[in-house]
């Protein structure tokens, strides 16, 4: 009985610990309205900490629907770069990455060009 119980109690552990890594790499993604933006200025130095580079640009999701985002970066990105922006209604922009003009959606890549 005692090792039953053992092996419930790790296994519950062990998902856990399981959920806990997914949720932590995919969390700022999860339930997140994606848009997409080209960078074409330097980013406005905000401060001398972490995060001290602020961009306000239009942004475009995939019907090629306009959004100004406001979002921070830790270094000034390159310019001429795509990004797909995570969004949240209450958080703002989330998370970024960079990708290639040839993964943008075609309304959005039409607006962005």
């Amino acid at each position: 009985m005692k090792k039953i119980i053992i092996a419930i109690i790790s296994v519950l552990f062990i998902g856990g610990i399981a959920f806990a890594a997914y949720y932590f790499y995919f969390g700022k993604q999860l339930n997140a309205q994606e848009y997409y933006v080209k960078i074409t200025q330097d980013g406005e130095k905000t401060s001398e900490g972490a995060f001290n580079y602020s961009y306000n640009l239009p942004a475009y999701n995939k019907d090629g629907e306009e959004e100004k985002m406001s979002f921070t970066a830790d270094k000034n990105l390159r310019k001429g770069a795509y990004l797909k922006l995570y969004y949240k209604p209450i958080k703002g922009v989330t998370t970024f990455e960079e990708v290639s003009q040839d993964k943008l959606p075609s309304k959005a890549a039409d607006k962005l060009n």
